[in-house]
């Protein structure tokens, strides 16, 4: 935990650099490749995503250093060859588990909120899962753990490999040449992230696009056929944790609706999207047929609004580091506590993002859970161990939070929360 902690805190300001670089890039380019409220949307999810990794809040089966200690008929003693076999594991463990979260029901609810943005661009990378309370990787990764190769050496090179990821969700990078037929490419990904019914579960493979050519899922991007982004069901939210869960639970309803048993049961196996006919019959979603046509979801926000949830992003963001930084002094139900007290403050200000009349209500319920924690500890995250005035400075920030969204809420049953809007 420590390990992956201290790479994050490199990690995230780079990653953050690298979106800043891409909309000034975009700027110069004119190409209109990010919305504002969309990207904030993409941070707010990787923010939750990363709470959830550092706690651990993971099952896993069965670890994959049990199987090097229980399976393992061979042992790799060159470092160089347990690096390469190592990644090489990962990479093809990361083609088959994300083969599996687009073609079963279940496991899309899964991965759902990596392509629910309807624009491609950096910060759409950060739009990672918490939904995953299980993994299947270990499954995959047995091939290297018959090898041998160390528990140890996986767990090193495993966040080098997730962040190798990040680059190439862009459509500022054209074709790249000669690493078309090696790497996955932006001009991959944009294929696997498109809902053009030619480009749908294709390119699944992480970094070597070898898989996507040996397993038969490979497409190239095609000239006459523009990228769509999306998903073909609209999520219609800003909010990255109704995203997340917005599958599992029209599955759970179709489940309880179909008529018969057989379906209520075999539904969470079937190919993704698939659902008994007297449920389709009775309870239609909607689906996007004319991916042409898509509507982006859009609802009005004023800059007021915009630099609020800019501002509720930030203070979040800061919590976030401060909740990491002080792991050590905590004890797990702290930890979780405050994890959960982040995933709501995320929850409210993404609501009102979405103009949600209940996110006033959802804000003064974190105000208050943050103000009691302050009253009853005289502290907040350790703020004042360093700075005390800080403490009192967090308190200001609850009570602001909740009269500024207040505000928000007066403006929206007025009738006038397009006031000063622009698209976003």
């Amino acid at each position: 935990m420590e390990t992956y902690v201290a790479a994050l805190n490199y990690a995230i300001p780079f990653f953050i650099s690298l979106i800043v670089v891409e909309k000034l890039a975009a700027s110069i380019m004119k190409k209109e490749v990010i919305r504002g409220m969309d990207t904030l949307s993409s941070l707010s999810s990787g923010l939750t995503n990363v709470i959830k990794d550092v706690l651990g809040l993971t099952v896993t089966i069965l670890s994959y250093e049990w199987m090097v200690e229980h399976l393992a008929v061979w042992q790799v003693s060159s470092s160089w060859l347990v690096v390469v076999l190592a990644f090489i594991g990962l990479d093809f463990a990361g083609y088959w588990v994300h083969r599996i979260s687009h073609q079963v029901n279940y496991f899309w609810n899964h991965h759902l909120i990596h392509h629910s943005s309807e624009e491609f661009n950096l910060g759409c990378a950060l739009r990672q899962s918490i939904s995953d309370w299980f993994s299947l990787t270990f499954i995959f990764l047995l091939p290297i753990a018959l090898l041998g190769v160390p528990a140890r050496v996986v767990a090193l090179i495993a966040p080098i490999h997730l962040f190798m990821q990040f680059w190439y969700h862009t459509r500022l990078i054209g074709r790249m040449g000669l690493l078309e037929k090696i790497l996955v490419t932006p001009s991959h990904h944009r294929v696997h992230h498109a809902i053009n019914k030619e480009y749908l579960d294709k390119n699944l493979s992480q970094v070597f696009i070898v898989w996507d050519h040996l397993f038969g899922t490979f497409q190239e991007e095609l000239a006459d056929v523009p990228c769509v982004y999306g998903v073909k069901r609209p999520v219609r939210t800003w909010n990255p944790i109704i995203i997340n869960f917005l599958h599992l639970w029209q599955l759970i309803r179709d489940a309880w609706h179909a008529q018969r048993y057989v379906d209520k049961v075999r539904i969470w196996f079937m190919p993704t999207g698939w659902r008994p006919a007297d449920v389709v019959a009775r309870y239609p979603v909607e689906v996007i047929e004319d991916v042409y046509r898509q509507q982006k979801y859009a609802p009005s926000a004023s800059w007021a609004l915009q630099g609020w949830s800019w501002l509720q992003y930030v203070v979040n963001f800061a919590f976030m580091m401060l909740l990491f930084n002080h792991l050590s002094q905590m004890v797990f139900g702290e930890m979780v506590a405050y994890g959960a007290f982040l995933f709501l403050s995320v929850y409210s200000f993404t609501m009102l993002m979405d103009r949600s009349p209940a996110s006033g209500w959802v804000e003064l319920m974190k105000s208050v859970l943050g103000l009691t924690v302050i009253v009853r500890t005289g502290d907040w995250l350790y703020v004042g161990d360093r700075w005390p005035a800080g403490v009192y400075a967090v308190g200001a920030y609850f009570v602001l939070s909740a009269l500024v969204v207040l505000y928000f809420s007066r403006m929206d049953r007025g009738g006038r929360s397009a006031i000063l809007s622009e698209p976003v």
